[in-house]
């Protein structure tokens, strides 16, 4: 029957995430990168500056800072870790290279979609914000197509409660612990007429409370959370990860020469080059959404909140989160899998990046796989938080100020937390890949048919700083 099931959901995401959506995707990208004359490179020092100053906006909820790391921490996740790996081990090391592309057009589709959020965001009179892809479409693109921002709310409300915000995250959380205190599955228990591990269970229970607290507390709290524990939590990550290819420097060329060949299918057996390219390019792009989130509609919500009076800036500012989320985190991930070969050993999941940190790093086996398991605990706990905050503004969006039905969510996206880690690792994961897919479209759409205005904004932001007026 869960063979079946499993069976089913594969279908549906290779329909959903088939070319068409890919090329979509990239296409995007591309198009917006060229309307805007390469911005995510020429100002990526002035987005790095923009990053940490000093908030002018009387409109706002959180600083463009806290802006950016509660975007992070809703993309820095699992994504990063369980998912580049899952990436790499079904569409081989080719799917990094398509990581890479995805997200340095990413970057732009990022930047418009964080500077419509910001332009048509609404001030709700208790001074809370309301900002994101439905109110860019219904305000940007006329009421008419409210119904497109309607159909955007309820996949982000999917994608939050049965995809990326909860059961991917709480169930890498739960097999990383398993691995590193149970991995024979010595000490189980019954349940669902299955048998799980105690650690299992108890990083469920754990995780939920907490999660459960600091949800309570709203976006100022999650914000706060997050610009502690995202900064020093991603610096951690990325220095061990840089340890282990200092430690193997030697085939790091090597590395990035399997990455690029493989990427176009060059490694493949005569006549299978072609369906190669196809794999990796699917879960390669389909894991980098999956990661960094340009186009899927999400940080423009935490954009929104931010205390600015530049659109512009907090597009620059936003579009970051790519940056740092694939092209800094997701390679470091990259990397150490394909130098310590750990995608070739038959494992799947945390597993496999696990084995790449012993393999790779000058440690223990134990005192590896502790390090790892530390780093996905946080990273996946903020993302738990961040996607909250976003699902829960689509559902505002959706139902009103009805405070009964939004308190009837939360208790249930806590719920799902809770079980995620009874969920099988493919399910969950293709769920999130269904979810993800649907709710890019109405969101690239949107930003197809708002180009204009993200030229003009742009424009007029570079001409102000020009002038030295900001």
């Amino acid at each position: 029957m869960l063979d079946k099931f499993n069976e089913i959901l594969g279908k549906v995401s290779e329909a959903i995430w088939g070319l068409p959506l890919i090329i979509l995707i990239l296409v995007v990208g591309l198009f917006l990168t060229v309307r805007l004359k390469g911005v995510q490179f020429r100002k990526l020092g002035h987005a790095l500056k923009s990053m940490f100053s000093k908030s002018e906006g009387k409109n706002g909820e959180v600083s463009s800072f806290g802006a950016l790391c509660t975007a992070l921490s809703a993309t820095i996740g699992t994504g990063n870790i369980v998912g580049v790996a899952t990436a790499i081990v079904a569409g081989g090391p080719g799917a990094l290279f398509w990581m890479w592309l995805a997200a340095l057009v990413g970057m732009a589709t990022k930047y418009a979609e964080c500077l419509l959020a910001v332009k048509y965001r609404k001030v709700k009179e208790d001074g809370q914000i309301v900002g994101g892809p439905f109110t860019y479409i219904e305000y940007g693109m006329g009421a008419k197509w409210k119904w497109l921002a309607k159909i955007f709310a309820v996949f982000g409300v999917g994608v939050g409660i049965l995809g990326i915000g909860t059961f991917t995250q709480v169930n890498g959380i739960a097999n990383a612990v398993q691995g590193f205190f149970d991995a024979d599955n010595s000490w189980t228990v019954t349940i669902f007429g299955n048998n799980y591990s105690w650690t299992v269970v108890i990083s469920a229970i754990v995780i939920t409370a907490l999660a459960a607290l600091v949800i309570i507390g709203g976006i100022k709290r999650i914000s706060s959370v997050a610009q502690v524990v995202v900064p020093f939590m991603a610096i951690t990550y990325v220095a061990f990860a840089v340890l282990i290819i200092v430690t193997n420097i030697k085939d790091v060329p090597a590395a990035f020469g399997i990455i690029v060949k493989d990427a176009f299918g060059a490694r493949a057996v005569a006549g299978g080059a072609m369906g190669a390219m196809i794999v990796a390019m699917q879960k390669g792009i389909a894991r980098g959404i999956f990661s960094n989130e340009a186009g899927l509609g999400s940080a423009p919500i935490a954009a929104a909140a931010a205390n600015t009076t530049e659109p512009a800036q907090q597009g620059l500012v936003s579009m970051l989160g790519t940056f740092f989320d694939t092209i800094i985190i997701c390679t470091m991930t990259g990397l150490a899998i394909v130098i310590t070969g750990a995608h070739e050993l038959g494992l799947e999941g945390v597993a496999v990046t696990t084995k790449a940190f012993q393999i790779g790093l000058p440690f223990p086996d134990k005192v590896a796989a502790c390090v790892l398991m530390i780093c996905l605990v946080f990273f996946a706990f903020t993302t738990i938080l961040g996607w909250n905050y976003y699902s829960e503004k689509c559902l505002e969006y959706l139902v009103g100020d009805k405070k009964g039905v939004l308190g009837t969510y939360r208790v249930l996206y806590i719920a799902c937390v809770f079980f995620g880690p009874f969920m099988t690792i493919q399910a969950v994961w293709t769920i999130a890949d269904i979810l993800n897919g649907l709710m890019a479209l109405p969101n690239l759409i949107a930003l197809l048919a708002l180009n204009g205005v993200v030229v003009a904004e742009t424009k007029l932001y570079l001409d102000k700083i020009s002038k030295k007026k900001i």
